[in-house]
């Protein structure tokens, strides 16, 4: 039987991450659109960034295809096409063990030039640091989930893959995660908390992600309520939305009016007072 913590770390932190990341991104489209930026620290130091920025970017992008194959497409369709499980366990590892290093050599390099480089650390903010040791965990534990694939016999497409997938589908198979290996726990842990801190750079969106973290975390794991937590989070949604919606409205009236100004009665407005010439 799945305990509370299985509960909340499989079945609800998901969900409130995915939330925290859809509406996040709303609300920043809507509201923090210049607020939204990569603070380059090109013009401090370029002489590391110039090769361990593409080294991590590429190898990121490579590990995201992995991922995306690995997770998002299910076993059956590999099989169909004919590519068996040793040629895709193969590739998995082959593959993903030189994306990993490429990605793990540009982060070492990146997280060097901006520790100690004067310049880019006095630039460098809470989040960033928050940013780069989820980033650095995530990137971790996947080498070592590579790596382990290499001399074990846990099947991630038959379990971790199809629970991914079960959170889309709304019907989440938490019982999947419970019996995975620890590397792959934390990993998912990580990976999915980095998209919804990514969408929490904003003050405001910062501290209703952790209070509403906060709450559900200690009602669901000390004292088993989360059915009541669901429908205090279902009544806060429902407010979030109706204040969206009212910032909206309000928004879009005043950009009508700005692009369809109302008419000035001329013979209301009192004449200006002529200045004399000296």
């Amino acid at each position: 039987m799945a305990s509370n913590l299985d509960v909340f770390l499989w079945l609800i932190f998901p969900y409130i991450c995915l939330t925290i990341f859809v509406l996040g991104h709303i609300w920043r489209y809507r509201y923090d659109q210049f607020g939204w930026t990569s603070r380059s620290s090109q013009a401090y130091e370029d002489s590391i960034l110039r090769w361990a920025n593409p080294m991590f970017h590429f190898g990121i992008l490579a590990v995201l295809v992995g991922h995306v194959m690995g997770l998002v497409i299910p076993k059956s369709w590999t099989d169909a096409v004919g590519i068996s499980e040793g040629l895709y366990h193969f590739m998995a590892v082959s593959v993903g063990a030189v994306a990993g290093l490429f990605t793990i050599v540009g982060f070492i390099g990146l997280v060097y030039r901006r520790r100690f480089t004067k310049a880019v650390l006095g630039v460098t903010t809470v989040m960033d640091k928050a940013m780069y040791l989820m980033l650095g965990l995530a990137v971790v534990t996947g080498l070592f989930n590579t790596g382990a694939n290499v001399i074990g016999d846990y099947n991630y497409r038959e379990g971790v893959s199809v629970w991914f997938r079960s959170i889309f589908y709304f019907s989440p198979e938490p019982a999947l995660m419970i019996d995975a290996p620890t590397g792959f726990q934390v990993h998912a842990i990580v990976a999915i908390a980095l998209f919804a801190h990514k969408t929490t750079s904003n003050r405001i969106l910062r501290w209703a992600a952790w209070i509403f973290f906060g709450a559900t975390f200690v009602a669901t794991v000390y004292f088993g309520w989360h059915y009541l937590i669901d429908s205090l989070a279902g009544v806060a949604i429902g407010w979030l939305c109706v204040a969206i919606g009212q910032r909206v409205t309000k928004a879009e009236s005043l950009q009508e009016e700005a692009l369809n100004p109302k008419p000035v009665d001329v013979e209301n407005v009192a004449p200006a007072r002529e200045t004399a010439a000296v």
